[in-house]
């Protein structure tokens, strides 16, 4: 019973700390300007507390983006139509791309903010790996179609964090505007009609 309040405060102080950290990259004009402190002092916890339950700032913004993918990993690995495993390949490949995009798109900032980090190579991170293995697994049933793993690298490079944010926030794209050009490229890509997504 002894360690029981100890465990419900960690439990509430990294609610606190995911919650601030995610207020504060959405809020800020560049990833980078947010550091340790800021957190620290938005979640009203000491820097000692963000570090022994992170390791690090890369730590950190790694289990905020976890928390986030979480439902939509879910659907993909486990859901039905159109994003879980038993749906059609050339259907599914156009929806997991969709569903990439749309999440990069609700979390704009916490995107960018982890593909920055450089703390390990992009494409052996956990979230890339998922998404490329997912794409690589149901180009492989396309007939036809060569090199399902390098295809799988091409069309994630169309959903990257920095492209997101410089077509919405250069070029002014809307989220429905990304959403049909990337369904008419990877359609071109899978020599196949678009699949019009709802």
């Amino acid at each position: 019973m002894t360690d029981r309040k100890p465990r419900v405060d960690a439990a509430r102080n990294r609610e606190a700390v995911l919650a601030a950290a995610d207020t504060l990259f959405a809020r800020c004009e560049s990833p980078e300007a947010v550091t340790m402190a800021d957190i620290a002092a938005a979640a009203g916890v000491g820097k000692a507390t963000l570090f022994r339950g992170f390791g690090d700032r890369t730590g950190l913004i790694h289990a905020l983006y976890e928390a986030r993918l979480a439902p939509v990993r879910l659907a993909t690995e486990e859901g039905a139509p159109p994003l879980g495993p038993t749906t059609p390949p050339l259907q599914r490949v156009p929806a997991v791309l969709d569903a990439v995009l749309c999440f990069k798109l609700d979390n704009r900032h916490l995107a960018l903010a982890l593909e920055g980090t450089g703390r390990d190579s992009p494409y052996e991170a956990e979230h890339y790996e998922l998404w490329h293995h997912t794409l690589r697994a149901a180009l492989e049933q396309i007939a036809g179609l060569d090199d399902a793993d390098f295809t799988a690298h091409a069309l994630l490079a169309a959903v990257r964090a920095d492209l997101v944010e410089h077509l919405v926030g250069q070029q002014r794209t809307t989220r429905e505007g990304m959403r049909a050009q990337l369904a008419a490229f990877t359609a071109r890509v899978l020599d196949s009609p678009a699949v019009a997504q709802a």
